[in-house]
């Protein structure tokens, strides 16, 4: 997200976003993207002991509708969160849960993939008052503009006043 100056001529990179920061309605465009493989696929379905043969059996895959492998959907739900934690949670206390996640589209193998966020709502914490509560909704999108995924994510992010974490853990 950017960096703080920690010494003459020194500086620490940082992650995320402090509460305050959010502002209901913005857009974060998440970058790099992500081009996706066979290796990837396999090795994810597998390791997840998820070996449905749409993910890992080329032969199999060839005689359905799609004529060849479907990325897992596990894995793309993965990447795509991935990519926003730079932006949205990576100064989140935890994450407080998922909710409206709709797949609307086939991701094939070859398919680069990116992702942004809108800010729906944000709140103070009732019970932590060093932290607050922000909603996103996330949007996977291919490279070419079709969308494949939405979810929202609701987290819980600590506000920049009050913040012991960073200075515990020498950020």
């Amino acid at each position: 997200m950017g960096v703080k100056q920690v010494g003459e001529n020194r500086y620490r990179g940082q992650i995320g976003r402090y509460y305050e920061d959010f502002q209901v309605g913005d857009v974060y465009e998440h970058r790099p993207g992500r081009t996706l493989t066979d290796a990837d696929n396999i090795h994810f379905s597998l390791l997840t002991m998820n070996y449905h043969p749409m993910h890992c059996d080329l032969a199999y895959a060839e005689k359905s509708e799609f004529g060849r492998l479907l990325v897992n959907s596990g894995l793309t739900v993965a990447i795509v969160l991935g990519m926003t934690v730079p932006d949205v949670s990576g100064k989140a206390i935890a994450n407080l849960g998922w909710t409206a996640i709709k797949l609307t589209a086939p991701v094939f193998s070859g398919d680069t993939i990116y992702a942004e966020s809108e800010v729906l709502d944000k709140r103070e914490s009732r019970s932590r008052p060093n932290q607050g509560i922000v909603q996103v909704r996330t949007t996977g999108k291919k490279a070419d503009g079709t969308v494949f995924m939405i979810f929202e994510r609701t987290a819980l992010i600590q506000k920049r006043e009050g913040n012991t974490l960073d200075e515990a853990a020498n950020y």
